[in-house]
């Protein structure tokens, strides 16, 4: 199989997850706009989003940038491995953002627990 060929047909993008903390001061319109702009790097980069939750605001343990806490997201998308250090860069240098983490999102087969015997 050529390059091409795996390009063509997707086989060569890899599912990421991505977690995303943005600043508490946002007001809700503005979060979803923010994600509206993350999917659309994504999916303007040859990229697909497969799920997306808005997992609320959440208190952080300690200070990050002199904030206590912070509004909570996960994305899961599909990408090319070279995609991801661009939107990590994107997410760094958007002032909304205080922290993120991307990262290779393994597949688990669990394993139906066996009968039990009577």
């Amino acid at each position: 199989m050529t390059l091409q060929n795996a390009k063509k047909n997707n086989w060569y993008m890899k599912t990421y997850e991505s977690v995303i903390i943005v600043k508490p001061q946002l007001s809700d319109g503005e979060v979803g706009e923010f994600v509206v702009k993350a999917k659309d790097l994504i999916t303007k980069n040859g990229g697909e989003v497969t799920s997306e939750e808005r997992l609320g605001r959440r208190k952080f343990t300690h200070e990050v940038n002199h904030v206590r806490d912070g509004f909570y997201l996960y994305l899961k998308f599909k990408a090319e491995p070279k995609f991801v250090k661009v939107f990590e860069e994107a997410l760094k240098l958007n002032e909304k953002v205080l922290r993120s983490m991307t990262m290779c999102a393994v597949e688990v087969k669990v394993k139906p627990a066996p009968a039990v015997a009577k």
